[in-house]
């Protein structure tokens, strides 16, 4: 059986991958959903994450489409006390930014959209300079104390502003985040590693990585004179234009053939091997995709194949992801 890992100092344990939602209810129908977050939660997964603003990106959406899936899949399944539920506020097209009132309000939409009582983890999605984190954290901290969010977290936040809110919720005794999302993966490693993430390890928080596969790149479907049917193909594709992606994918396709896995377990089993990584997030819009990447959590790389991925991750600053993903 798999061991849970423990989210920073929270009492929130996780399954060492998380199951993105950015797909539900977007490139996966209520029905694929429904089918991968029961075989998910089949092998043992327990971490799903989502945010309000999934998939406001696709034409005819609104935003909280992937959040509405997974609460009547919750409903149907009745198994509200077995998963960890985390979203996202900030990025909601009517729901914009970090002004107590719209985190307040945010979150009424999405326990209403999820048909729960409380949200496990609840970041915020983007950070809003133009809000201090005198007038965002104690709003959060209220979510907390009223039982409606068990713990909080942060993505896409620079080094200075997450020690900001970390020394002011520590200074007036609120609610502190507890866990980083962050893009990262191994070829995306400059956003993460350095200040952010010394930050991180230094108030104990844990980091749950986004496009843990690049946009679908680090599952080895991608590659030189083939077509790939799906959204995100233009961004993954980009990767294979740069030489560290190249190497990157030569060093997968070396240690996946020695040890008879696939290109993405050693690519999430590399992620999970790294400082302060938890739980790196994949998302699967079929039940057949989901093996490689549940295959990960009980991966563990020798420390030559750690070193030759590192290596081969280190060469050259990588083409950037899809818009379209977060």
């Amino acid at each position: 059986m798999t061991s849970l890992r423990t989210l920073g100092t929270s009492d929130l344990h996780v399954f060492p991958l998380g199951l993105g939602g950015n797909v539900f209810g977007w490139t996966a129908d209520a029905a694929q959903s429904f089918a991968v977050l029961d075989a998910y939660t089949a092998a043992g997964g327990n971490f799903i994450d989502t945010a309000d603003a999934y998939s406001s990106w696709a034409p005819g959406h609104q935003g909280g489409e992937s959040e509405t899936v997974i609460g009547d899949w919750l409903a149907a399944r009745a198994n509200r006390s077995d998963v960890l539920i985390a979203t996202k506020v900030g990025s909601h097209p009517r729901y914009k930014g970090l002004a107590p009132s719209n985190i307040k309000a945010a979150a009424e939409e999405s326990l209403r959209r999820l048909r729960t009582d409380h949200i496990d983890l609840y970041y915020t999605h983007y950070d809003d300079p133009s809000v201090p984190v005198e007038e965002f954290v104690p709003a959060l901290d209220r979510l907390v104390r009223d039982g409606k969010v068990r713990a909080i977290a942060a993505s896409n936040i620079s080094a200075g502003r997450l020690q900001e809110a970390l020394d002011f919720s520590a200074r007036e005794g609120l609610a502190s985040y507890v866990a980083l999302q962050p893009h990262y993966s191994l070829v995306s490693r400059d956003t993460y590693e350095g200040p952010l993430r010394d930050t991180a390890e230094r108030a104990g928080l844990s980091a749950v990585p986004y496009w843990a596969l690049a946009s679908g790149f680090l599952t080895g479907k991608y590659r030189p004179g083939t077509d790939v049917d799906s959204a995100r193909a233009a961004g993954a594709g980009k990767h294979l234009e740069t030489a560290r992606g190249r190497a990157v994918l030569a060093a997968l396709d070396a240690v996946a053939e020695g040890r008879g896995v696939e290109v993405a377990t050693v690519a999430l089993a590399w992620l999970l091997a790294r400082p302060t990584v938890a739980a790196p997030l994949a998302s699967a819009r079929t039940v057949e995709q989901l093996p490689p990447l549940l295959a990960a959590a009980g991966l563990e790389l020798t420390q030559d194949e750690l070193a030759a991925l590192t290596e081969a991750s280190a060469t050259e600053e990588p083409a950037a992801g899809g818009p379209q993903d977060r």
